[in-house]
């Protein structure tokens, strides 16, 4: 029965914390973490996002570009008092798509990559 609702909720677009795992290590040079007891992904020691509970994420974003997101998706994305003056914004699994949380995540990985790295990236 678990594997029905798994294949349902994949069908529907939920996705998971494993999800966000593999497509956090598939970034070059990531490395998993513990982050305030959550997993936490980082790249040049630096973390660029991590799970909050079994709903949601919150990825590095600046911004300007933190506020569009909010603005178009409000039932995507939020920011509560504890982030307000981080530039992060959480990510509600159920609602994201893989393309756009795929793109999130790379654009948070490239804020915190080395210029070297970026370098050996390109």
């Amino acid at each position: 029965m678990a594997t029905r609702k798994k294949t349902v909720a994949k069908r529907k677009g939920r996705l998971t914390v494993d999800d966000v795992r593999e497509m956090a290590l598939a970034l070059p040079s990531t490395e998993e973490r513990p982050s305030y007891g959550t997993p936490g992904f980082r790249v040049s020691n630096k973390l660029f996002a991590r799970v909050l509970d079994d709903d949601s994420i919150v990825i590095k974003v600046d911004f300007e570009h933190r506020e569009a997101l909010l603005d178009s998706k409000p039932d995507m994305f939020e920011v509560t008092p504890h982030y307000q003056d981080w530039p992060m914004v959480i990510v509600r699994l159920k609602t994201v798509n893989r393309r756009l949380l795929e793109a999130l995540l790379k654009e948070a990985w490239r804020r915190c990559a080395s210029a070297r790295l970026l370098k050996e990236t390109v």
